[in-house]
């Protein structure tokens, strides 16, 4: 079957080459490439066994997460043989992969930014449930968190392959020591210790807030700590509305670090044109801007990626801080695989993808946590990215990325919904109220 590409995933669009060493698994790839010799295949398999499959994530191969993940897909494609076209669309990917299934050219396999995104695609009939095999080993290997994420109707369809620490807080070491600064543990610290910085001549915060989802996951970790849990889960669930005083109050705390423009390099509206790499750039460099970048546990493959920065000596992080006494707590992100298309290479794919092997490919190369509870710790390059890891299962609560679990058409998307209203909040905190309106309309659609 011919397959075309947008101009943008030709551009991106490469050819990757990977395997794996499961045996049943390794069979299945057999019949699917060599079809004369499996004229017993089961019926309810596409009769049109692609030579190459297609798939699609939002890991462009500008950034480091795309390269990483090219390194897991040629183990793959080198103990198979099967060859796998990787396009890397960046953060519009949930409407380029909407347009291609409207258009009946879906990719083989696809890598969701979020569980609503699972469920769209589910309510459309787009998706094709794990085959036993890897479903089996999604139950074995991960929490049923993530299994009841990947889920709908009582079907599994999705496999967490990457998870992120989304509640730490990275910090530059000589920032602090030099200034006899240590890492704040509640909200208050936080606000004092970001003021003693900037006494001392250092600009506290770099923020990204050009990506949306920057933004909101500042909101959703602040809106965890004040309003709590299951205020969390009511808001995810449209069980109340976004103009409830929760919400209020949660930008309100917010705008405590982010609304003051002193403590922001290049200030607000500086902020507001600054992407998240360049954030993290901005502290971690030979001559850094600022002191502190709030972002996921990724935020340490964009330093030993980019720079020559040691772990634990040049940078390290801290856990989002304490509001008012609430518990320890973590937002969590995840990167879900799902298959548009019901083939033997793409189950062997999703088989793999479910497995420790293939985790365990990037967690080496750093940037990256596993929510399989088979990759072993020490896999992990170094303490610092093994204490994310660790986090996110030590924590009192977790709760995941809420811009992901609700709906794609007001979540994880770029320009509109709970990014460009956190966007707009942020340009003017005095028009809270507006912004909540707004955010409440747009919630429905």
């Amino acid at each position: 079957m011919h397959r075309t590409s947008s101009p943008a995933e030709e551009h991106l669009g490469v050819v990757a080459r990977r395997g794996f060493r499961s045996r049943a698994a390794l069979a299945i790839v057999c019949c699917a490439v060599v079809a004369a010799a499996c004229s017993s295949a089961s019926a309810d398999r596409s009769p049109e066994a692609q030579p190459t499959l297609v798939v699609m994530a939002k890991w462009g191969t500008e950034t480091t997460e795309g390269p990483s993940f090219l390194q897991v897909l040629r183990a793959f494609e080198q103990e198979t043989g099967i060859a796998i076209e990787y396009l890397g669309v960046g953060d519009q990917m949930p409407v380029i992969l909407s347009t291609r299934v409207a258009a009946g050219d879906a990719p083989d396999i696809a890598i969701l930014p979020q569980p609503g995104l699972l469920r769209d695609l589910v309510e459309r009939g787009a998706l094709v449930p794990l085959a036993d095999g890897a479903a089996s080993l999604a139950r074995a290997n991960f929490a049923p968190m993530w299994v009841d994420l990947g889920s709908a109707g009582g079907e599994l369809y999705g496999v967490f392959f990457k998870a992120s620490n989304k509640s730490t807080v990275w910090y530059g070491v000589p920032a602090f020591t030099e200034n006899a600064i240590s890492p704040p543990e509640t909200w208050e610290e936080w606000l004092t210790s970001s003021q003693a910085l900037l006494d001392a001549g250092i600009t506290p915060l770099s923020v990204g807030a050009a990506d949306g989802w920057v933004l909101s996951d500042w909101f959703e970790n602040i809106y965890l700590r004040t309003a709590g849990p299951d205020m969390y889960d009511k808001l995810a669930g449209r069980e109340i509305p976004w103009t409830h005083p929760t919400v209020k109050e949660a930008l309100r705390v917010m705008g405590e670090l982010l609304g003051n423009d002193s403590f922001l390099v290049d200030g607000v509206n500086g902020s507001l044109r600054m992407n998240f790499v360049t954030s993290v750039r901005r502290v971690f460099s030979a001559e850094p801007a600022a002191a502190v970048v709030f972002e996921g546990d990724f935020v340490a493959g964009v330093i030993v990626g980019e720079t020559a920065l040691q772990a634990g000596r040049d940078f390290r992080f801290f856990e989002f801080p304490s509001i008012e006494g609430s518990p320890r707590s973590v937002i969590a992100g995840g990167d879900v695989v799902v298959a548009l298309r019901n083939t033997d290479g793409a189950m062997a794919l999703m088989e793999y993808l479910a497995g420790s092997e293939s985790a365990e490919i990037w967690v080496e190369r750093g940037g990256f946590s596993s929510p399989n509870r088979t990759v072993d710790l020490a896999a992990y390059p170094d303490d610092v990215a093994r204490a994310a890891a660790e986090a996110l299962t030590a924590a009192d609560i977790v709760r995941f990325d809420l811009s992901d679990l609700v709906s794609a058409c007001f979540g994880a998307r770029t320009g509109a919904g709970v990014w460009s209203g956190l966007q707009d909040w942020l340009a003017d905190p005095s028009a809270v109220d507006a912004v909540l309106e707004q955010l409440e309309a747009d919630a429905s659609c």
